[in-house]
């Protein structure tokens, strides 16, 4: 049979000569069935769902778009142009299609095909319309991921079925989908809150430190700020650069083990203090690593944790903080303390908190000095540079001094 014989024997049932009666017994049916509870409530939500119908003739169309109309479903979108399909289903999604297999230009195989490869029509259900009987033509749309079969001329007792079926299936994945969706927002909510929670307790950590020698705790965050913006400028990641900021926030977090009579000293400390106070490096380090096997159980079983606190971690963030409060007061010329390293052997993460550390300490108030003006404090930096810190980085935070001063205001002791 060639297609059009095949039209014209699908095209011959027409509205005038279905049974109606046998159409509103169905639907009869159908109500008396979600009365009694029969079918789930979202079936009931299919009733709304959008039907396209897409057929070459427009009888055909007619006709089951006014059985599913019978049957209470309300939206549909139609067309006898098979080229213009994919821009229709583009602009609005349907929920399912009545798909006709045999239609000039444009054939159902081939609209199957395109939207398969289409993300945003892929997952549309498609119940083929066909008066073939072809098992080859039948695999080849099931390979293509057609839903279900209606033979024409199509029968109303099989159509409702077979639609509400479909939408009902659709229905569930869409839900399926929504729930997903809502779980992947609360999970990045909660790891979001995780996150702000673990700045704040890093913050607050390092803060408890920065209390002993000074008033506000401001040090810590500032120093901080300015170890993201010399990352930024020597281009490291935004996560990297968030990384370096809340490990710097405890970089002198080793201060808890020196003294306060050293630290509050208003004068000069002599070579026995300045000793002591060298040691706040290697103590922010022991605090900060993994802790013995010996250490880890002194912790479960005794009652006086003290600094050994953070000890037994395997974080990036405390790792990285650990390195940080080691090497911070390592100088690029190898004169520094505590290891006297020199150079990129300073691990990159100590040479950045070197250069944010000073400046900090130059531009603001301590026990034993006054704040320094920026232009004193920018001479005392160039001065270094290549001595006390690695050039490179030390232009990177040159480069950044209007944001260094933005912050300098926003954290400012005073504020």
């Amino acid at each position: 049979m060639n297609y059009i014989d095949t039209k014209i024997k699908t095209s011959a049932l027409v509205l005038s000569e279905v049974d109606m009666e046998e159409i509103k017994q169905l639907k009869n049916s159908s109500k008396k069935d979600m009365q009694e509870g029969a079918l789930p409530d979202s079936l009931s939500l299919c009733k709304e769902c959008c039907i396209a119908i897409v057929d070459d003739e427009p009888i055909n169309i007619k006709v089951a778009q006014k059985y599913l109309e019978m049957d209470g479903y309300k939206n549909f979108v139609t067309t006898t142009e098979p080229q213009n399909a994919l821009s229709i289903f583009r602009k609005s999604p349907p929920d399912m299609i009545l798909l006709d297999i045999m239609m000039p230009e444009i054939s159902g195989i081939d609209l199957l095909r395109t939207m398969r490869d289409d993300e945003t029509l892929s997952h549309i259900p498609v119940v083929i319309l066909t008066a073939s009987g072809s098992a080859e033509l039948k695999k080849e749309a099931l390979d293509l991921g057609a839903n279900d079969f209606l033979a024409k001329p199509i029968d109303p007792n099989e159509l409702l079925p077979r639609v509400r079926n479909v939408l009902a299936l659709k229905k569930y994945q869409d839900q399926l989908s929504e729930y997903a969706n809502n779980l992947e927002n609360i999970v990045l909510q909660r790891t979001e809150d995780l996150n702000l929670s673990r700045l704040e307790l890093v913050q607050c950590l390092g803060r408890a430190a920065e209390f002993r020698d000074n008033e506000t705790g401001q040090h810590v965050i500032r120093v901080g700020r300015y170890v993201n913006l010399i990352a930024q400028e020597l281009g490291f990641s935004k996560a990297e650069c968030e990384l370096h900021e809340m490990a710097a926030y405890l970089h002198d977090l080793g201060k808890i083990g020196v003294s306060d009579a050293i630290l509050l000293k208003p004068g000069r400390l002599d070579d026995k203090e300045y000793e002591e106070i060298r040691r706040h490096a290697k103590f922010g380090k022991q605090i900060l690593e993994p802790a013995s096997k010996k250490e880890a159980d002194s912790l479960f079983s005794h009652s006086e944790i003290g600094s050994k606190i953070l000890g037994g971690t395997t974080s990036p963030l405390l790792l990285l903080a650990g390195r940080i409060a080691l090497t911070h007061h390592e100088k690029w010329d190898g004169t520094g303390y505590p290891m006297g390293l020199s150079g990129e052997s300073i691990p990159i993460e100590g040479r950045i908190t070197a250069v944010a550390d000073v400046y900090d300490a130059l531009s603001s108030k301590r026990p034993y000095k006054d704040a320094f003006p920026l232009e004193k404090c920018l001479a005392i930096l160039r001065e270094e540079r290549g001595i006390h810190f690695d050039p490179q980085v030390l232009d990177a935070f040159l480069n950044r001094i209007e944001d260094v001063l933005e912050i300098q205001m926003e954290y400012s002791d005073n504020g």
